[in-house]
């Protein structure tokens, strides 16, 4: 394989070849050509890399998530939590080779949107560009690969040079993508990579290595960092809101941690005992576990008491208005970020409009909250929970990630 000032020409991974393997979450070896280099890209060897829950609805080929994306394209591979040194940086990409930098779900949108210009990238009215299932102008994939390479390599390139389409199905194993440099965030030194590649989603994530070269994962399924941060602050989370977080995985003890972070008074709702041990190390008080087993007896106790509730429960039959909506204030909010495999159970409006609740979803978040979840990590030591192996147990511990 030849290669470009140490850069592969040709990059590898793992990958679902397809929907059969994908459904048995059967990896592969599989090699793909990245987008040709040009100065407004960065070349970055990745070091670590978490695995986000919605990876196992992608490799899976979830058809009921039909805007999000699917059908799935096989081969596929999945993977976009990431940190990674800058090793080679285009003279248009505004980086510098030897940074620290990180990049998540999102890498690339139109930049000339009104939505883009507001500052809210996510949700470009030209198309989210996505880390996985992303497509360029010029047909080339966006993807970032686990591999039993030493080195995994990643590229960006500047949003503002291309008219981008909208997300489409992702093409194949890579050891490597390209996407816009504003989308590399730089990380901050007091933050481990393994604690930082979590934050940039939200991940049921291993966290694997090969010597240099890591993909991580949580002890609690689900994991959360920008796609808790941004409902939490947007909720308007600070002192004097009472704050509940549902479901207490991966998503949830970041979650926790954020609302305590911004001095909110933090509780959490969870179907069980299981995980009050966990949200007491995390600084739950004992009596804000509240087991939510016995939805009227639950109602009844904790009616018209939370500010704002962020559900990271991914159950299909999510008592919104049998539980959510009466345990907030008039005014309260309800922000979903799981993702539920069926439809949310209907309700009546009336639901809403007698209390003024607010009900909505979240997904990730702008560069400058991700900068902004970074600070705010480094000031509070809010921290990860993960552990690591070796990336040649990938495919032995693919089950951890459908059983946590």
């Amino acid at each position: 394989m030849s290669q470009t000032n140490g850069v592969p020409d040709e990059f590898s991974g793992y990958a679902a070849h397809d929907e059969k393997a994908g459904k048995a979450l059967d990896l592969k070896p599989y090699k793909y050509t990245p987008q040709k280099w040009h100065e407004a890209l960065i070349d970055i060897k990745i070091t670590h890399c978490s695995i986000c829950g919605s990876c196992l609805h992608t490799l899976k080929s979830a058809v009921h998530l039909n805007t999000w994306p699917s059908p799935t394209q096989y081969p596929a591979i999945c993977g976009h939590e990431i940190i990674g040194i800058v090793v080679k940086a285009g003279q248009d990409s505004g980086h510098k080779v030897g940074s620290r930098v990180g990049v998540g779900a999102q890498s690339g949108s139109c930049g000339s949107c009104v939505t883009c210009k507001s500052g809210h990238e996510t949700y470009c009215e030209k198309g989210f560009i996505g880390t996985y299932q992303g497509k360029w102008e010029d047909g080339s994939i966006a993807q970032v690969a686990l591999s039993l390479k030493y080195l995994i390599w990643l590229c960006y390139n500047r949003a503002t040079e291309f008219s981008f389409l909208p997300m489409q199905p992702f093409a194949g194993g890579v050891c490597g993508f390209r996407a816009c440099p504003r989308f590399a965030i730089e990380i901050p030194k007091e933050l481990s990579s393994e604690t930082a590649a979590p934050m940039m989603c939200a991940g049921k994530v291993e966290l694997f290595h090969s010597r240099t070269t890591r993909c991580c994962w949580t002890n609690l399924g689900n994991q959360l960092g920008i796609t808790t941060y941004n409902p939490i602050k947007t909720g308007g989370a600070g002192p004097g809101k009472k704050v509940a977080i549902v479901g207490i995985g991966g998503l949830g003890h970041l979650g926790i941690q954020w609302a305590k972070a911004l001095g909110a008074d933090v509780y959490a709702i969870s179907h069980s005992d299981s995980k009050k041990d966990d949200a007491e190390k995390l600084g739950v008080k004992e009596d804000h576990f509240i087991i939510s087993k016995d939805l009227e007896a639950t109602t009844e106790k904790w009616k018209n008491t939370f500010d704002l509730i962020v559900s990271t429960s991914n159950q299909h039959d999510l008592p919104v208005d049998k539980l959510f909506f009466p345990l907030l204030k008039s005014q309260g909010r309800l922000t979903i970020v799981g993702l539920p495999e069926e439809k949310i159970p209907a309700f009546y409006g009336h639901a809403l409009v007698m209390k003024g609740i607010s009900f909505g979803g979240s997904l990730i978040g702008p560069p400058s909250m991700i900068k902004e979840m970074l600070d705010v990590a480094v000031k509070h030591n809010v921290k990860s929970w993960t552990s690591s192996h070796p990336m040649s147990e990938v495919t032995r511990y693919r089950y951890v990630m459908t059983n946590p």
